[in-house]
């Protein structure tokens, strides 16, 4: 019988801050682990590749996006790998910031194609 990969014990080395933040990166990694089991049948953190981070990234909306990236960043710290992972939401990335009028204000317009 084989035994299902322990998220929790791959992941105890990086995992810092309170007990509900160790709790909800904990949460977070197993959901990314099964989505991406899901999609490519690889249910071992040391057998992806940088693409699949990046897709489960692009799946999430943005209320969920920078929480997803911070626990994604501690699977990339403990896989020693050097992944520069996308830290723009996926319903952001058609926007860019703008200086108004020539004040400091900053707000977010749509950019043309």
């Amino acid at each position: 019988m084989i035994r299902p990969f322990d998220m929790e014990l791959f992941l105890v080395g990086v995992l810092t801050g309170s007990h509900a933040t160790r709790q909800r990166h904990l949460r977070q990694a197993k959901t990314i682990q099964a989505a991406i089991s899901d999609r490519w049948y690889r249910d071992n953190p040391w057998t992806w590749q940088h693409k699949h981070l990046t897709w489960f990234l692009n799946q999430q909306t943005a209320g969920s996006h920078y929480y997803y990236l911070l626990t994604s960043r501690l699977i990339v710290r403990r896989l020693r790998k050097k992944w520069v992972l996308n830290t723009t939401p996926p319903d952001r990335k058609n926007y860019r910031i703008n200086d108004l009028n020539g004040h400091n204000k900053k707000t977010l317009t749509q950019t043309t194609k």
